[in-house]
């Protein structure tokens, strides 16, 4: 059975905020047993409709995971194994969409699955029942969007520079100097990071690797490469060795074990 997931857009007035929604469906078998979320600089609301997920965390604990949470920002491959069959809708926020939505600084929520009801109280509670009772994806979209525009609050509107450094980043494939932008837009380092720190958790160069081993694994996925190397440099990585150190760190993997035995499939990044 395919698990591809299904897409939506966003309501146009959400769409600075949200990138998309999707659903995935499918049998427990389709499945590989344990699947790698590789980071990809954004947080997602998870709402399991069907059965949930365990998270085996990089110490070997197993921990079982809410039907409804948010995931804060990955900085490390985060691991999780369906318990039965795979029903899930899903919020992708864009790297600095969420920080309207929460008063929890994003830095606490990093690498971690947390509960609706710690996010938002009781309406978060309320949110989980609604969407998990819907009967369609375009009923939970509607719930979701009600719920998103009365949350909305413009205290923390999301800075213009982090908005334009964040377009950048993704236009250049996380192919992108700090030292450079920073002195083209006359903004200093420092300042730049502080304000990506409180807006999306990740700092421009986290973000800027993050989505560079994204735009790596599409090419890999979708592309017939015939030499590593080649593309270890096409990417503007140093060498060999320091592709392949954070092709690991983010995937858990090193390209040649991405390359055996069909593993590739058990990766879940942007295909996009």
């Amino acid at each position: 059975m395919d698990l591809n997931p299904k897409t939506y857009e966003p309501n146009i007035e959400l769409s600075e905020f949200v990138k998309r929604y999707w659903t995935l469906d499918g049998e427990k078998e389709s499945i590989p047993l344990k699947n790698t979320i590789v980071p990809d600089g954004t947080m997602k609301l998870i709402f399991h409709y069907g059965d949930t997920y365990k998270h085996h965390s990089q110490n070997g604990k197993i921990t079982i995971l809410p039907n409804c949470f948010l995931i804060g920002q990955l900085t490390k491959p985060y691991v999780i194994e369906p318990v039965g069959v795979t029903g899930s809708f899903v919020v992708q926020f864009k790297p600095n969409g969420f920080l309207p939505f929460t008063s929890i600084p994003i830095k606490e929520l990093e690498n971690k699955a947390i509960p609706l009801n710690k996010l938002f109280g009781e309406e978060g509670i309320k949110l989980g029942n609604q969407v998990l009772k819907a009967n369609s994806t375009s009923e939970r979209i509607q719930i979701i969007e009600n719920f998103l525009f009365k949350e909305l609050s413009y205290k923390n509107k999301v800075d213009n520079i982090v908005k334009s450094t964040v377009e950048t980043i993704f236009s250049v494939n996380g192919q992108f100097s700090v030292n450079e932008f920073s002195s083209t837009n006359n903004v200093s380092r420092r300042q730049l990071a502080r304000k990506f720190s409180s807006a999306i958790g990740l700092s421009p160069k986290q973000l800027a690797k993050t989505i560079r081993i994204q735009s790596t694994l599409k090419v890999l996925l979708n592309e017939e490469i015939t030499s590593l190397t080649e593309l270890a440099y096409e990417k503007e990585y140093f060498d060999q060795a320091h592709f392949i150190k954070e092709f690991k760190e983010f995937t858990g993997l090193t390209p040649k074990e991405f390359f055996g035995d069909d593993l590739k499939m058990s990766l879940i990044f942007d295909k996009e």
